[in-house]
């Protein structure tokens, strides 16, 4: 199967389709990490050791992919910034329909199970690889009730997979730099670009030029898809793995089940999402927390894009700023998005817990004055930090809140030391 190329003829096109891949990239990170933390932790949540063990190595391989495609994101972040555009962090809320994404289905928020494993393999899957290709025949088995009319195809759209996408980007560049030359086309300050100094990857590399353009592509695209000779340590192999594991488990063990019933639930009705019939939480003390995990994701984003278009910070800085956002995702999303999964969405959905919705309430969450910006997040992170002690102090409050309380304040005081 041929791929439709995509043209690129100007900037703007390019920059176009380097926003697209940012909110792709994005929303692939918050899918995967919604499928780790539904799933259970301990035995107690009836699972047999063997099955704990592997629960727990699935849980490693998901969260390693949802880091990577943050690597991705960043990447992206570079390669836009580096033709003059702004990073671009913005996107739709869940669930969005399937024309705008491949592979011809519903990009949602699922726990982890085979048809979550089965979109995870599709999303990832190679540029030209036909969709009866042996690889993919578990994949189609598990997914098939998801689609309409249960056919896996993709709606008519200007790209087919991640890999065609990033392709047409890569087209995109040399096209352009053809054209214009490339001191011309990288007209982005080099000191802009962020780089493993400020994060935990050595594939973060600076964009400058066309060769590094590439480079930066191309670790996309091998990441995710895999060289064409060794898929098998790339997301899709690495999908694909779990999901056969995962299915033996069930064979053995029917009753196997290693995720939590967890549900994306909203607060309030959403906005942007295409959802005709919203689970509302009607818990209020899991409608807290879910309130709390959103303005924390809301404050890390603003933190993130502070980074990725700062402007009169300090090397020091710009390294409390990344290590204070990356604490942020460790540290508060992770433990609330899990907390979340253990939590009753109400006495009107027996049987399901409620799940992270990643809500998202703002087209940017760019702070673009220097002293207000950081000002602000760490009047924010102390506001949350406070909200959450009210929590804790809730007679039904979950285990845990104590401790992202003190992390809170702690990012907060990090902050602190750089407002003058």
């Amino acid at each position: 199967m041929t791929d439709a190329p995509i043209v690129v003829e100007n900037r703007e096109e390019l920059i176009f389709l380097l926003c697209e891949a940012s909110e792709l990239e994005h929303m692939l990170m918050l899918a995967y990490l919604f499928a780790a933390f539904s799933l259970k932790t301990d035995a107690g949540e009836g699972l047999t050791e063997e099955q704990l063990e592997a629960v727990r190595r699935w849980e490693r391989v998901i969260s390693e992919v949802a880091a990577q495609e943050m690597l991705h994101l960043a990447l992206a972040s570079n390669l836009l910034t580096a033709i003059g555009g702004a990073p671009h962090f913005s996107r739709p809320n869940f669930p969005q329909p399937a024309k705008y994404y491949p592979p011809g289905f519903e990009l949602a928020l699922m726990p982890f199970s085979e048809q979550a494993l089965g979109c995870f393999v599709f999303y990832e899957r190679p540029e030209g690889m036909e969709y009866d290709a042996p690889e993919l025949e578990l994949a189609s088995e598990v997914i098939a009730p998801l689609i309409p009319g249960g056919r896996v195809v993709p709606h008519e759209q200007e790209f087919a997979t991640v890999g065609h996408l990033y392709r047409g980007i890569e087209q995109g560049f040399r096209r352009l730099v053809e054209k214009y030359g490339e001191q011309r086309v990288f007209v982005g300050p080099p000191e802009a670009q962020a780089t493993w100094r400020y994060f935990w990857w050595p594939e973060l590399v600076p964009v400058t030029d066309l060769a590094s353009a590439q480079a930066a592509i191309e670790t996309i695209v091998e990441q995710g898809e895999g060289a064409r000779s060794d898929r098998d340590d790339a997301h899709f192999g690495m999908f694909l793995q779990v999901l056969v594991e995962h299915l033996e488990f069930k064979e053995r063990d029917p009753a196997f089940e290693p995720a939590r019933p967890a549900t994306p639930a909203w607060v309030r009705p959403p906005g942007d999402a295409k959802l005709p019939d919203p689970t509302l939480i009607t818990d209020p003390t899991t409608a807290g927390v879910a309130d709390l995990f959103n303005a924390t994701y809301e404050v890390m984003l603003q933190m993130l894009v502070r980074f990725f278009a700062h402007t009169e910070e300090t090397e020091e800085e710009l390294q409390t700023l990344s290590s204070t956002a990356v604490g942020a995702m460790s540290l508060l999303i992770k433990p609330l998005g899990q907390l979340l999964t253990i939590l009753p969405v109400g006495a009107e959905y027996p049987g399901k817990s409620a799940g992270p919705n990643f809500e998202f309430y703002r087209t940017s969450y760019l702070l673009p004055h220097r002293h207000a910006a950081w000002v602000l997040m760490n009047e924010r992170l102390l506001e949350l930090a406070v909200y959450c002690a009210r929590l804790g102090a809730r007679p039904s409050a979950p285990p845990g809140l104590t401790t992202i309380e003190e992390t809170f304040r702690k990012l907060a005081r990090a902050l602190e030391q750089h407002i003058g």
